[in-house]
Order: C-alpha cells, then sequence, then structure tokens
C-alpha cells in the first residue's frame, strides 16, 4: 500500500526524523493562507499524487512569492499531472502539500527496503540525492553503499559511520550525530510499520548545518495491514484506477492493462502465464483478474462484470485450473453473471481440474455464446483471432 508524501511526512515526525514545515492544500487560496503562516520566500508546492517523477512532470515548483504560489497551485490542481508514471493521460491533482524552502548544501539518497537474497531489511545510502537510485545503481554503482540490518541488533551506530566516513568531502564530524540518530529512526519506522519500502530523496544538509529529510516516500506491507490499522486509514480510493478499486471491494486482484482482451484467472501464477501467452499469439491483455484460489460464485459474477465494463474489451478468455477452486462454481459465476449483464464480447474458456466436466456441463446448457479451448495455447490462439 502506497501513502502521499504529506502522510508519509507525518510519521517521520512521529519517529522523530526532521521534515520541513508545510500544510497541506486543496485550493490555490488555501496555498496562499498557508505560505503567509510559513517562513519568508522560497516556499515549495508539491502535487500530491501517488507516482513518482512529479517535478519532471512540472508537479513541485519553487516560489517566491504569493502570487506565484497562487497561480502554481491552480496550473497544478486545474490540469491532469503527467510523469513517466502516470501515462500519457496523466492523473488529476487533488491535493497540494505547501513547504518552506531550504536552504540546501549537500544532497543524499537514503532508503530502505527488504534484500529477498539476503533474507533482511537493507538501508541504501548514496551521495547523489535527488536522482533515481535505480539509475545511479546502473551508472555510478560505487556511489550506493549498502548495509545489511540483523534484525536481532537493529541498525548499530557503526553501520551509520561506514556510511558518513564515505561521503566526499565529509561534512563536519558533529553531524554524525543526527545522520546517525536519523537511521535508527528510519530502521524503527520501517519494522515497527511492516513496511516495505522508506525512502527519502533527498536527505539534505542545510547551510545552517541541519539534517533535513526533504522527501519522503513509503510502501507498507499489503500482508501485515491486518496489524496496521491506523495505516489503511490513509489509503487514498482517488489514486486507484476505477475498476481496480471496485475488484478490491470484492477482495479481487485487478489490474487494468493497455490491451483489448479481457481474461479471468484463478492464481497469480496462472495470470502471468497467461498474459505471456496473449502476448505470444499477437494479441494485449486489458487487464490482470486473478479471483484467487478459493473464490466464490459471486466473486466470479463480479469479476465477469468489472471486465465487461472496460469498454476496450473486445474478447474474454477465462483460463482456469481448478484446483482449491472448482471449475463448477466458476461456471456458475459466468452464468450468473451473463444474466445480470449481457455479454456481447466473444467468449473463450479453458478449464481444467476439479469438477472440469460438471463445469464445462453448467456452462454448455447456459445458452451462452463461447467456445471451449483445449489447452492455455489454443486459447490464446481463438481470442487472439477474435480481435485480428
Amino acid at each position: 500500500m502506497k501513502i502521499h508524501e504529506f502522510q508519509a511526512k507525518d510519521i517521520f515526525r512521529s519517529f522523530g526524523i526532521p521534515v520541513p514545515s508545510g500544510k497541506l492544500a486543496n485550493s490555490p487560496t488555501q496555498a496562499v493562507d498557508i505560505a503567509k503562516g510559513l517562513p519568508d520566500p522560497p516556499w515549495v508546492v508539491k502535487a500530491q499524487i501517488h507516482a513518482g517523477g512529479r517535478g519532471k512532470g512540472g508537479g513541485i515548483r519553487l516560489v517566491n512569492s504569493f502570487e506565484e504560489v497562487e497561480r502554481a497551485a491552480d496550473e497544478i490542481l486545474s490540469n491532469p499531472l503527467i510523469t513517466p508514471q502516470t501515462g500519457s493521460t496523466g492523473q488529476k491533482v487533488r491535493q497540494l502539500l505547501i513547504e518552506e524552502g531550504l536552504d540546501i548544501d549537500k544532497e543524499f539518497y537514503l532508503g530502505m527496503v527488504i534484500d529477498r537474497k539476503l533474507e533482511s531489511p537493507v538501508m541504501i545510502f548514496s551521495q547523489a540525492g535527488g536522482m533515481e537510485i535505480e539509475e545511479v545503481s546502473a551508472k555510478h554503482p560505487e556511489l550506493v553503499l549498502i548495509e545489511a540490518i540483523d534484525i536481532t541488533h537493529g541498525f548499530l551506530p557503526y553501520q551509520a559511520r561506514n556510511f558518513f566516513y564515505a561521503i566526499e568531502p565529509m561534512p563536519e564530524k558533529s553531524i554524525l550525530k543526527e545522520f546517525s540518530a536519523i537511521m535508527t529512526r528510519l530502521y524503527k519506522l520501517f519494522i515497527s510499520k511492516d513496511c516495505s519500502l522508506v525512502e527519502i530523496n533527498p536527505l539534505v544538509i542545510t547551510k545552517s548545518g541541519k539534517v533535513v529529510a526533504l522527501d519522503a516516500k513509503i510502501n507498507f506491507d499489503d500482508n501485515a495491514l491486518f496489524r496496521q490499522k491506523e495505516i489503511t486509514q490513509l489509503h487514498d480510493q482517488y489514486e486507484m484506477d476505477e475498476l481496480e478499486a471496485e475488484a478490491s471491494k470484492y477482495n479481487l486482484n485487478y489490474i487494468r492493462l493497455d490491451g483489448n482482451i479481457g481474461a479471468m484467472v484463478n492464481g497469480a501464477g496462472l495470470a502471468m502465464a497467461t498474459m505471456d501467452v496473449i502476448k505470444l499469439a499477437g494479441a494485449e491483455p486489458a487487464n490482470f483478474l486473478d479471483v484467487g484460489g478459493g473464490a466464490s460464485e459471486e466473486m466470479v459474477t463480479n469479476g465477469i462484470k468489472i471486465i465487461l465494463s472496460d469498454k476496450r474489451v473486445k474478447a474474454i478468455l477465462i483460463n482456469i485450473f481448478g484446483g482449491i477452486m472448482r471449475c463448477d462454481v466458476l461456471a456458475r459465476g459466468v452464468v450468473k453473471a451473463a444474466k445480470e449483464v449481457e455479454i456481447k464480447a466473444p467468449l473463450i474458456v479453458r478449464l481444467e481440474g476439479t469438477n472440469v466436466e460438471e463445469g464445462r456441463e453448467i456452462l454448455k446448457n447456459s445458452n451462452l455464446d463461447f467456445s471451449v479451448a483445449k489447452d492455455m495455447e489454443e486459447a490464446a490462439r481463438m481470442v487472439a483471432e477474435q480481435v485480428s
């Protein structure tokens, strides 16, 4: 689960990680009122969306007067923000973070993730702050330092010193204490809140010698949200695709893609394989819809409705391997959906596994117009032919 920058900074504050002064605005007038309560300019007007690359799309503006605050806020709120992560259509901005500007001396990158190979959290530090860490790692790997953390001991002072003493030229040693404190608090946040990512880019040293998290990004492990009730309240439904939000109501895993073939499968592995065979057949999937291993008839019905609500879908492929989920349950769900919402798109079905004969019989007697494929390859070929 992702949250906004302003929410991440609120969490930073609660853990004692210093961030710039700022407040949230929903209108240009409110943005000006907030700026009047901050220290003297410059101020920063920052679009609050989950997509990265906001600065590249004009979603982060440095301004020096109240008139510029109002103009920047109006422009950002009035037009879709297009970044490398939003696609060409962009994303509507509903909220702005208005912050004090800082007199920056040096910029760094600081982040934490789980390293699957090491089976432990790792802290990542780089002198190339303000840049994408993937780009820095690819072009200048010597600038990226990584410390694996033993969770039985936590983040230790010597690890902070390893990062600090690698800085060239090295800052005043008086700053080491602040560096170490921020890193220790970042680790505590990461562990206690079940994070999958915490990122400060950039972490800055101001010319007055303060260390401040200029930006903040936090992602949480969805599987741990059951014990992070206060975090779930931070979810912004407007940041989800409309159909993805609808699917989440029924515990369906749905991701909208760019093609025109709707796909329903059970199991993420089968879903990925189905996406691959559709593309190998020369077509493009319109979605990734995994109803899960234990899907009910109702979930299948709602899944079909969601696929059909995407006007780009020209054909539907149902690819089910009956294990925990029985093929007859799937078939009854498809029939129920057909009765409630007319299925106009060509329907190709591939069923195997538990109660497969019962499932095929239910579909056969349903008066539905559909085609049966004997395997995945044939299913992909048949559905691709429908949109060629």
